[in-house]
């Protein structure tokens, strides 16, 4: 595999902030999801490992890119060289746009690689260069060939986590191109913002209660079932309308509405389309899961239960 070493902007960033440019991405929108999923990607590697990599998906709209959803590939790094799992990007890909069509490849996202040992002894100091490694131009060329614009973002989730915080940054590279000979890449910083929609802020409400120690008791969880219970009653008493709306406009009875009919256009393309024996057999098997789980963890209680009777018996 061929090498490409990565050329910084200066000795202190990673990279320079672009200024406004019609023809290149100059913001970046970033969805709480995408971020959930690095960080349990990287908290699921394997031990001592380094940094990991994954596929970012969204849409871009001329120099506007918003990244709603992401998945792990599996990569390998030595030296200068690094192997990415292509096959295996290929076939999530395909899969994840089975469900949402409107999702493509816009970039790929990596953790920070871990902090240089020192004597021996991890250090806590680590530059900001640390967060663009020199395969990073590499696995960058490799998704510029998956991208349709062929200009992908690289995000990168600082886990290191220095001074207690969690750094969040996007780049876009451009050629360094000598005498007509591209030599190295050079990483630029784009402007990034965090967008959350209506769902995605009450799981992060709810999440946020909980590491605060907010657990739920008894009579809390009966609240919480209760407006559970109201909250899908409304969601079925709008559904009933809009039915009612639709049925009534088909007939003639009432006067078709633009406006609505766009928004209920909106809401049913972000519903993706399965077939109903699809979902049928998709839940059966999810519901044959944890009935499975349940069983064996109820069989290990059992085991549990009857090894400490023998032992207490025995007086072992």
């Amino acid at each position: 595999m061929a090498s490409l070493t990565t050329v910084s902007a200066s000795s202190s960033t990673p990279a320079l902030l672009l200024d406004d440019d019609a023809d290149v991405v100059t913001q970046l929108v970033v969805h709480p999801l995408v971020l959930l999923h690095v960080l349990d990607h990287h908290t699921r590697r394997q031990e001592a490992g380094g940094r990991v990599i994954g596929t970012l998906l969204g849409r871009r709209d001329g120099n506007k890119v918003e990244v709603t959803n992401c998945f792990a590939v599996p990569h390998a790094e030595r030296g200068d060289e690094v192997a990415i799992g292509k096959d295996f990007n290929k076939q999530m890909l395909a899969l994840y746009q089975r469900t949402n069509r409107k999702e493509s490849v816009v970039g790929w996202y990596a953790s920070a690689a871990l902090p240089m040992e020192e004597g021996g002894v991890v250090s806590k100091v680590s530059t900001n260069n640390d967060l663009i490694l020199d395969t990073s131009s590499l696995i960058h060329e490799f998704y510029a060939g998956e991208s349709d614009e062929g200009d992908p973002i690289h995000l990168v989730v600082d886990t290191r986590l220095q001074q207690d915080a969690l750094s969040v940054r996007a780049f876009r590279s451009t050629p360094v191109i000598v005498q007509g000979e591209p030599l190295a890449n050079l990483f630029h910083e784009v402007r990034l913002s965090m967008q959350s929609t209506e769902p995605e802020t009450i799981c992060l409400n709810q999440m946020a209660k909980a590491q605060a120690g907010e657990e739920l008791n008894t009579g809390k969880g009966k609240t919480d079932e209760l407006a559970l219970q109201v909250s899908m009653e409304k969601l079925h008493g709008l559904l009933e309308a809009a039915l009612q709306y639709v049925d009534s406009v088909v007939e003639g009875t009432v006067t078709p509405d633009p406006e609505v009919g766009r928004q209920i256009a909106d809401t049913l393309a972000c519903v993706p389309r399965v077939r109903p024996e699809v979902f049928d057999r998709l839940f059966n098997d999810s519901l044959q899961d944890l009935l499975m789980v349940t069983y064996l963890s109820n069989i290990t209680r059992t085991q549990l239960a009857i090894a400490e009777k023998l032992n207490a018996s025995l007086g072992v």
